[in-house]
This record gives structure tokens, sequence and C-alpha cells, in this order.
């Protein structure tokens, strides 16, 4: 069982490293991060907030002798009275709930893989999971962008940090429970989930054989992230995955959409305490980031390093 919820997770946290922030025109006055202000911790104040809150970016896996949190975010989570992830970490942790969700990674209709991809692709995809100790039929009527990301997952170390892979939003987790706080979600898992309903099979299984294709090179990208990540740069990190093509048209329904949904229920929460807000990383530079988007509210936002 732990196996079972360490794909889930997988999927729910790292599908994240597949979204490419796309470029866009330059706005009449911009409010995206510049290069000055390159930091993961942002103080989040003014409009009608009496208490700061404060915006985080993660990255939802990195190897355990590259994580680390600054004094500066762990006093930040300390002031919170509310940690909010993408997801409620908490909800995530029920049994009932992920076999639920595990069930919503089928495709309808009966549909199996090798409906979908040529002969060579799929052997090319069973050779792939093969080789990571995942038998293919146990997938066959996953969809496919399911498993895109299991292609690129290590779950040899499990979530929580025990292994040579860290979650990030696990870490946080564990501090926010240790101190007894209110844990929240700023959207459900069943959205993430059903975001992907919008793409067809088809499409979802060329992408999947594309990554696999890419395997070699997608690791030199992870690494040169995680690179980016330490040095505090979310200005390279939109730079780096706006080259990402991996998504096709799709960047506004499964990130910049997001983003904008997720402006009004932080206002929400601010406004009823202090909170501290943990994303992934990616989702907080640009001209449709989150820190953009929060400025262009009326919210005062501030690089903390």
């Amino acid at each position: 069982m732990k196996y079972f919820s360490s794909l889930l997770f997988a999927f729910l946290l790292g599908f994240g490293h597949l979204l490419a922030q796309p470029a866009t025109e330059a706005a009449a006055v911009s409010h995206a991060p510049t290069a000055a202000e390159n930091a993961l911790l942002w103080r989040i104040s003014g409009k009608d907030l009496v208490t700061t809150s404060y915006l985080y970016g993660t990255i939802h896996m990195i190897g355990k002798e590259d994580f680390f949190l600054t004094d500066s975010t762990r006093s930040a989570i300390d002031r919170a009275k509310l940690v909010t992830f993408e997801i409620n970490m908490e909800d995530m942790m029920n049994l009932s709930a992920q076999i639920g969700l595990m069930m919503k990674s089928f495709m309808s209709g009966g549909q199996t893989l090798s409906d979908l991809l040529s002969k060579e692709d799929y052997a090319l995809v069973k050779a792939h999971f093969d080789k990571q100790g995942l038998p293919i039929f146990l997938f066959e009527r996953m969809k496919p962008m399911f498993l895109t990301v299991l292609a690129d997952a290590d779950l040899s170390g499990g979530l929580g940090g025990d292994g040579d892979m860290v979650s990030y939003e696990m870490k946080i987790m564990d501090i926010a429970q240790q101190q007894k706080k209110k844990m929240g979600g700023l959207e459900t898992a069943e959205y993430q989930m059903s975001m992907f309903d919008s793409i067809p099979y088809q499409e979802q299984a060329e992408m999947l054989v594309e990554s696999i294709k890419s395997t070699g090179t997608e690791n030199g990208q992870f690494d040169d992230m995680v690179k980016l990540y330490k040095a505090q740069d979310i200005v390279g990190m939109v730079s780096m995955m706006g080259e990402d093509e991996s998504i096709g048209g799709h960047q506004d329904l499964l990130l910049n959409q997001r983003n904008r949904n997720w402006i009004p229920i932080m206002g929400e929460m601010m406004l009823a305490q202090p909170s501290f807000f943990a994303v992934g990383a990616g989702h907080l530079g640009g001209e449709s980031g989150v820190v953009s988007l929060l400025r262009n509210a009326g919210y005062t936002v501030e690089a903390v390093r």
C-alpha cells in the first residue's frame, strides 16, 4: 500500500514538471518578478489585509542532499496560522480518497495503451517501464498523462525523506503538523485529475512516447532546474520552462488558468488569517505567474531572501 500511495503522490505532486510557463506579450505595466527580485519566499501585504501572509515556491521532488529551507522560510511558517498547498496534503493521507483518485486515473470506454500506440512505440514504452520495475500490464488502462509522470518518477526512496528523494510538500506538512496548524488546498485533487480529460488520449500517448525518447535530455534538464532552484532563480526557471514544448497548446489550461483561479481563494484565506502558501516554483514567475497576478489584484508582494 505504501508503493500504491507513492504512485499517486508522484502524479499529483510531480505532474507540475510537465507544465511550461509560455512566453507572454509584455504588459503595459509589468508586475512580473525581475532578476533582481529572484527569491522563493515572498511577503504578501497591503490591500485589505491586516496581517502578513507568505508565498513559497517548492520543487516537488529533490535529492536529499539538495534540500534546504532558509531561516526566513521556517520563520514564515511559524508565523502562519494556515498552511496551504496546491492540494490539501492531509486529505491525501486518507486511504479511501487515494483509492477513489486512482480510479479516476483510468481511461474511459475500455481503451488501453496498446490501442493508442504503434507496435514499435508500445514496445518502447514497455521496455522503459520494465527497466523501472513497473510491469506495463498493470497500467494498460491508465491515462497516458499519468504514465508520463510515472515514466520520470524516482519512487525508490519514497516521499517522506527516508530515501534519496525528498518532497518539499511532505516536509512542510510535517512542520505544520508538529505545530498543530490548520492546512488547506488551493484546488482539489479531483480537479487536478480532471484537467487531463481535456487532452485527447491519443495526444497524451504521443506525449508519453516523446517523453521517454528524450529521457536522457530530461535528466539533464532536471539537474539544470535543481541548480536554478537552489539559486532561487525563478526568472531563469520561467525562461527554461518556456522552451519546453511537451504539453503542446495546453499551457493555459494546465498552468495559467490554475494561477488565475488561485488568486481569489488566496485572498479569502489571507483576509481570514495569516497564511503560508506552498506551490510549485514554476507558478511564481512571469506575467501570468502568481506573484504578478497578486500584484495586479492590488497586493504588495515583496521578495524575501
